[in-house]
């Protein structure tokens, strides 16, 4: 590993903390030039643990090369080709990698469990506007770039959530048992859609789209805080990796879920920093009923 990002410039959303801020790092590993975007300190959610300067330090203690743009990408008066020109700017290239993994906050106001029918329109429009049109109109800009290149890779990270969850009986389970469970994955299910349609558009220009969830709850800052981790951080990026270093005319329009796509590519997972194998969650070649080893003893199977 480490070699298949040379010469890639990255744009990952979302990447002060959690999800994004991994794949920047494993990204950076393989050898991509990344952009790390966030907001600034005074609008960013300051509860959680994480910074786009810790994940700056993180990349360049690996000797990769990162800038980090603060900006809010929901705020819809916000020129996002802004983000492009910087990126080209401090690499010389063209981003051929984006990565969004931004998403809006799933609670609302001070009980932080919002149910459907008390969804203010502003909360609603913000979701929208983080998860689904920010992905959306940062695609648009990077196409071009990734045109003139040759190829391009666009990955959302969307949601288990995009999905109903149905009980046993058979009987939807209710969706407000996870704070905007029903408004977040709503925008993840959007993100879904996009992602197929755009794929087809894009493939006579080589760029492939996809969409990755997570197939456990990943390890993330506020994940913690809703539930208990079943999905290693570095099981989850090494799928996402995969995605965005695969053959555009093969690996596109997945809506995929990281451990079954890691299985059936019978891909290894590597730590964060590309060095060694991660211990104990290695796809399991020889029993087709196991995604993964530990998987599902995690889960109480």
């Amino acid at each position: 590993m480490a070699h298949s990002c040379i010469g890639r410039v990255a744009v990952i959303t979302g990447a002060s903390r959690g999800i994004g801020q991994a794949i920047a790092i494993r990204l950076a590993a393989e050898g991509a030039k990344v952009a790390l975007l966030g907001r600034d300190d005074a609008r960013r959610n300051q509860e959680l643990p994480g910074t786009l300067d810790e994940g700056l330090q993180a990349v360049r203690q690996l000797g990769g090369d990162a800038i980090a743009i603060r900006c809010d990408i929901g705020d819809p008066a916000y020129d996002k080709s802004e983000i492009i020109r910087q990126a080209q700017t401090a690499f010389g290239a063209a981003p051929d990698i984006l990565v969004h993994s931004a998403a809006a906050p799933r609670e609302f106001g001070p009980a932080g469990n919002i149910a459907f029918a008390q969804t203010p329109r502003e909360f609603f429009m913000r979701s929208v506007e983080v998860n689904v049109w920010s992905f959306w109109d940062l695609a648009r800009q990077v196409i071009p770039g990734m045109r003139r290149r040759g190829a391009g890779w666009i990955l959302a990270i969307t949601s288990s959530q995009a999905a109903p969850q149905p009980r046993p009986d058979g009987n939807p389970l209710p969706l407000d048992r996870l704070g905007g469970a029903c408004l977040y994955g709503g925008t993840k299910a959007f993100l879904d859609r996009i992602c197929t349609g755009a794929a087809r558009e894009l493939y006579a220009d080589n760029i492939a789209v996809n969409n990755l969830a997570n197939t456990g709850a990943v390890g993330t800052p506020l994940s913690r805080t809703i539930a208990k981790s079943t999905e290693p951080m570095e099981a989850f990026v090494e799928a996402a990796l995969a995605l965005v270093t695969g053959d555009p005319k093969i690996l596109t329009s997945r809506i995929a879920h990281s451990l079954p796509l890691l299985y059936e590519l019978k891909r290894p997972v590597y730590t964060l920093d590309g060095k060694h194998l991660f211990k104990d969650w290695q796809p399991d070649h020889d029993d087709p009923r196991r995604l993964m080893k530990g998987y599902l003893s995690h889960l109480g199977h």
